[in-house]
């Protein structure tokens, strides 16, 4: 068996109803998500509050959108949401347990889910038994510096695929604008489809102009982000006028600001795109103001689910001395 490298984590991961260190966790070669892709996945927040719990932020929408994409592709859920909640839970328990995940730490949740083994056709096998995979790990959101002073991104052409609506592990055309990226000194690659903003590597894409905040409308070729409804959300809270539509390059390239917005980055500006400045070349009011109240629905999430867990505590004690 070979070890993982010595620069990688080793946490304690869920595949297949065991709970196993990542360095022993196997699948066969014949899995239609290494064979093929043939799978889907998801990504979510669980932030640490005090007392050492944690809050699964948005986490009915992550687990709607997980609903949504096995089924787009003909996958049984194998899990209800009281029981990827569960699972979600016993993960994290464990990897607290052994040391791998402090209370005080911010953690991602990573779902993934494959059609299963199965002798290698193009065809869906009838009979097998889906591959689920559950796994989290500390969670790195974007540091002040980066909020303060705003990403440096490029764009490139949109050549995916037209299922995009679908978070499917085929990420390639995501892997190599993410390569892009890197090669280019950039955070984010922002990808236009004939012409039109479709999304970044693994971003929403967000621009301003006049004050309006608009951004592409959901369809299948972008990936309707989770924070896409939540910024909806904030802002009619905020009184920012919110419109979706096609947004065209040129519009891209004489914005006041631009966003990013995903699970792991939260809201992020952009200052520059393609080496030009993005408005005054700094963040802007509408980023600070979306910002502000992405931060406050954390903190009232977190209560909710506070007030939650005390209600079913104050319930058990009562049952018990009854």
């Amino acid at each position: 068996m070979t070890a993982l490298p010595d620069v990688l984590p080793d946490p304690i991961v869920y595949l297949n109803g065991e709970l196993v260190p990542l360095s022993e966790a196997r699948v066969p070669v014949l899995d239609r998500g290494f064979i093929f892709g043939d799978g889907i996945y998801e990504v979510a927040p669980l932030y640490a509050q005090a007392g050492g719990r944690r809050t699964a932020f948005r986490f009915r929408q992550h687990l709607a959108r997980l609903a949504r994409s096995v089924g787009k592709i003909g996958i049984a859920n194998p899990f209800d949401d009281a029981g990827w909640r569960a699972l979600i839970e016993r993960v994290v328990a464990a990897n607290e347990a052994d040391g791998g995940l402090r209370d005080d730490q911010d953690a991602i949740a990573y779902i993934q889910v494959t059609r299963g083994v199965a002798k290698r056709v193009h065809a869906f096998p009838a009979g097998i038994q889906p591959t689920v995979f559950v796994m989290v790990t500390p969670l790195n959101l974007p540091d002040a510096a980066q909020r303060a002073h705003g990403v440096r991104c490029v764009t490139a052409e949109d050549r995916r695929w037209l299922n995009c609506d679908i978070k499917s592990v085929s990420l390639l055309g995501n892997v190599l604008m993410a390569q892009y990226a890197a090669e280019n000194d950039a955070f984010e690659t922002i990808q236009l489809r004939d012409g039109m903003l479709t999304e970044g590597s693994s971003s929403n894409v967000w621009v301003v102009k006049g004050g309006v905040l608009s951004a592409p409308p959901r369809s299948h070729k972008i990936l309707e982000g989770i924070r896409y409804g939540l910024i909806e959300e904030l802002t009619a809270e905020c009184g920012i006028r919110f419109d979706a539509r096609d947004i065209t390059e040129a519009e891209l390239r004489a914005a006041d600001e631009i966003i990013v917005s995903s699970a792991t980055k939260e809201v992020l500006p952009v200052t520059q795109l393609d080496g030009q400045p993005v408005g005054e070349g700094k963040p802007g009011e509408v980023f600070a103001a979306l910002y502000s109240a992405y931060q406050r629905a954390k903190a009232h999430e977190a209560l909710e689910a506070q007030e939650a867990q005390q209600g079913v505590e104050n319930e058990s004690r009562e049952r018990v001395t009854a």
